[in-house]
């Protein structure tokens, strides 16, 4: 994690850091994060919580209706409301009363501090000073607004948020979780015991956020939103051309998928061919970022790769010396561009 912001102190990276790595207790950070997204888009600058709760109710509905379990404690006014208001037991107007009054009690505080402490270049100031509480806008935020990033941000926000809520209401052991990747759709999922699939979100949006929205070869920005010029390919690092001889290991497993943008993955370029060993240690910063985050795409990458740093370099390098000795000719990379650390 500290990694992930020292390779790139960028506002995009910063960003990113409290939505992938931050503590999750409840899921209001990734609501309170689309909100502000919401009225940011909007150049509010200073957003009182009456203003806040309504986007902030909103996005925690939309969630509420596919999962109940929006956080790990065993009851919470604010929830019950936005249940209460589902089922039509109370009106919007109350609904947003006691957003305000309830909705925020800690994520304003908790939501841009990171491993101990808050983020060097905050998003937003509290005040709550003269009898109106408001937070106050800075010139992060917005600057962040300006970003060739900022329009994939909702999308990762709610894939992080689809990750969360899916592993709590699963109820799957962690060391028998695993996500699979769904090509056809270009979707994660995870099949219960009874061997249901529950989907969880796109791949591009939960993959995105890890690569901080660049090619994973040439480092150029990509895009996740659909129908987009530049939207990225989802690749396979390893190609799947000789898939059996990496058995009983998956190579479509979530360890071996990246984001590459149309050029790398375009005719000519990479399609089946070795990737320069350059990138291997890359690819494995990559997935530690996914165990850090937490499962369950930390468990899966565990269960597919092994659960000790060294292991997990051992298993890299055990499948990348089958590919280059089944693959023939010379590693690919690409013509420019070298990529800049993850």
């Amino acid at each position: 994690m500290v990694d992930f912001i020292n390779n790139d102190p960028s506002l995009e990276s910063q960003w990113r850091s409290l939505i992938l790595f931050g503590k999750n207790v409840a899921t209001y950070k990734f609501a309170f994060a689309r909100s502000l997204l919401d009225l940011v888009d909007d150049e509010k600058t200073i957003i009182t919580l009456e203003e806040l709760s309504n986007p902030f109710s909103k996005h925690i509905i939309s969630h509420l209706k596919n999962h109940d379990k929006q956080g790990s404690s065993p009851s919470s006014s604010f929830l019950d409301a936005c249940r209460k208001n589902i089922r039509g037991e109370i009106s919007e107007q109350e609904l947003l009363k006691i957003t305000t009054e309830k909705g925020f009690v800690n994520v304003i505080d908790a939501f841009q501090n990171l491993a101990g402490g808050q983020i060097e270049r905050p998003f937003y100031v509290k005040d709550y000073s003269r009898g109106s509480k408001k937070i106050i806008v800075t010139d992060e935020l917005l600057s962040l607004k300006g970003a060739t990033q900022f329009s994939n941000f909702d999308l990762e926000v709610d894939a992080r948020w689809s990750l969360v809520e899916t592993a709590w209401s699963i109820g799957i052991s962690p060391n028998l979780l695993e996500v699979h990747h769904n090509e056809n759709d270009d979707t994660l999922f995870i099949e219960t015991d009874l061997l249901k699939r529950i989907d969880i979100t796109s791949s591009r949006d939960a993959l995105n956020g890890y690569q901080k929205g660049r090619c994973f070869y040439c480092s150029n920005d990509i895009s996740i939103v659909s129908g987009t010029d530049d939207i990225c390919h989802i690749d396979h690092f390893l190609p799947h051309l000789h898939k059996q001889l990496h058995l009983p290991s998956n190579i479509n497993g979530v360890w071996n998928l990246v984001l590459s943008c149309s050029t790398c993955n375009g005719a000519g370029e990479k399609g089946a061919k070795t990737p320069h060993i350059r990138f291997l240690s890359r690819l494995n910063k990559r997935n530690e970022y996914y165990i850090s985050s937490k499962h369950p795409l930390s468990e899966t990458i565990k269960n597919q790769t092994g659960y000790a740093t060294e292991d997990r370099i051992k298993f890299l390098n055990k499948h990348y010396q089958i590919t280059k000795d089944n693959n023939g000719g010379s590693p690919w990379q690409p013509k420019d561009n070298p990529p800049s650390q993850l």
